[in-house]
């Protein structure tokens, strides 16, 4: 009797066992600490972010804990992610599982109506219509007036100069062109006033959400609700030009929107497009900028690639006439600059990574992340895993020769799946416009031996990256 107790509870022991080994986690969080509530680790972040130390952060992180664990960051607390796997988990979890939802200082001052905070049906809602403005179909006619831009900001701020900082004139430019494409503003005042509202507003983006007096995140919510009623007088202006027929739906991205309304009152809100008008000021304005300052700077850093994307656009110069703007046909033959392009995303990313929120409890890794929290995923360290790019700290665009050799969900520079950047070829445009101007008319190299760079929260050069800078003398030096 006792023997066949003692094997009946050794039986039930080892049922047990089985059980308990296969069973899934069900309420098992990731490991880490939480720290401080509200503040956690979102000062040490910030401060590897300004530092630019920000992979070696995220490297110990995951040393420490693996590739998953739990943390608090700007007011929530949040699960940490972090792989290929984790990428394509993200572009791919449905908006009942992960809804988009930034940290609260970003929605906050951006807008809780911008694309990226959007889910489901309002999501598919507002890409659709800022989609049917970015489409390369609609680009092609924006190309000349983009053209006419690029170069007068060359006209104005490169030539006769002996010496410019890169950044800050880049970004003047990338403003300058979202005033014009997107808002329809040629220059004037209200350009110089919304430029300082917004470089107030992105001050405090990442920032601990504790609206007090005197605090970076209360003058960059003021700054944008200052901004905001701005765009939203623009609204009604251009509303009004349209219905007295002294405007053109296609003439900037307000225009389009508004008309788009006209014909489906359910297509956008005036609400909805004065935050997503923020929204693309935000992407373009910082993302192209710091896009094309990597590229100055790496080009003089490697001659040889200069020397490549020098013959490729010369080439295209000389089937040009005097004055005549690029054609969109003559972009897609700028294949290897693309290239050494996407070698420059893939080395510094304008977004480190972006943020999720959990609808329900999600299971992850044989983890819980718990309804409430928030998800954030570095999606670019797969561009500098070895085995995904051999050598990853070696500037080589010839990795993109082959495009599909890439992994999917390894590099994203401009996200994936249904999360795709609706301003990437728009970004491409004024990326390809810019550097074949300044290949074809100047020669630069570095003024600082070192041209270090801080997060903020994307990358701005200490020092605005100078260069010393030197016309070209060839037959379309003028074009």
């Amino acid at each position: 009797m006792e023997t066949t107790l003692f094997l009946v509870l050794l039986l039930l022991l080892f049922m047990s066992l089985i059980i308990l080994r296969t069973r899934r986690p069900s309420n098992l969080l990731p490991p880490g600490s939480l720290g401080l509530p509200m503040i956690g680790q979102s000062f040490s972040l910030l401060k590897a972010l300004r530092a630019n130390t920000d992979q070696e952060w995220f490297q110990e992180r995951i040393k420490k804990y693996g590739s998953i664990s739990k943390l608090t960051l700007f007011g929530h607390p949040t699960v940490f992610l972090h792989g290929q796997a984790a990428n394509k988990f993200i572009y791919t979890c449905d908006g009942n599982t992960l809804a988009n939802k930034m940290p609260p200082s970003l929605s906050r001052i951006l807008g809780k109506n911008i694309i990226v905070e959007l889910n489901g049906e309002d999501h598919k809602r507002v890409r659709t219509a800022i989609v049917s403005f970015l489409r390369p179909e609609v680009l092609k006619i924006y190309a000349v007036k983009m053209d006419l831009e690029i170069r007068k900001h060359l006209d104005d701020h490169w030539h006769g100069k002996h010496e410019v900082e890169v950044m800050p004139a880049l970004k003047a430019l990338t403003f300058n062109v979202i005033c014009s494409l997107v808002l329809g503003l040629d220059g004037g005042p209200i350009r110089a006033k919304l430029l300082s509202l917004f470089q107030e507003m992105t001050r405090g983006l990442l920032s601990v959400p504790i609206n007090l007096p005197l605090t970076q995140f209360n003058r960059s919510i003021n700054a944008s609700l200052r901004l905001k009623t701005i765009v939203m007088d623009l609204i009604r202006e251009k509303r009004t030009a349209l219905e007295d027929n002294r405007a053109q739906s296609h003439q900037d991205l307000i225009s389009h929107l508004i008309t788009m309304q006209n014909e489906n009152p359910e297509s956008t809100s005036d609400d909805e497009i004065v935050d997503n008008v923020v929204g693309l000021m935000f992407g373009g304005y910082d993302a192209t900028s710091s896009l094309i300052s990597f590229m100055i700077k790496l080009l003089a850093e490697h001659p040889s690639v200069y020397d490549v994307v020098v013959k490729e656009q010369d080439g295209i110069a000389r089937n040009k006439g005097l004055g005549e703007s690029l054609k969109w046909e003559e972009f897609m033959n700028m294949k290897y600059t693309w290239r050494v392009a996407m070698e420059v995303l893939r080395l510094t990313p304008p977004f480190f990574g972006s943020f999720r929120r959990a609808i329900k409890d999600v299971e992850y890794g044989g983890y819980i992340i718990p309804k409430g929290w928030q998800v954030m995923w570095v999606s670019s360290m797969t561009h500098m895993d070895a085995n995904i790019f051999p050598k990853p700290s070696h500037f080589d665009p010839s990795r993109f020769e082959e495009q599909t050799s890439t992994p999917p969900y390894s590099f994203v520079p401009f996200g994936g799946g249904p999360r795709l950047c609706p301003g990437g070829e728009f970004a491409k445009m004024e990326t390809l416009t810019m550097i074949h101007y300044l290949v074809t008319r100047f020669t630069w190299k570095l003024s600082l031996k070192e041209n270090l760079f801080r997060r903020d929260p994307m990358p701005v050069f200490n020092h605005g990256l100078p260069v010393l800078i030197v016309p070209r003398e060839c037959d379309h030096a003028m074009i």
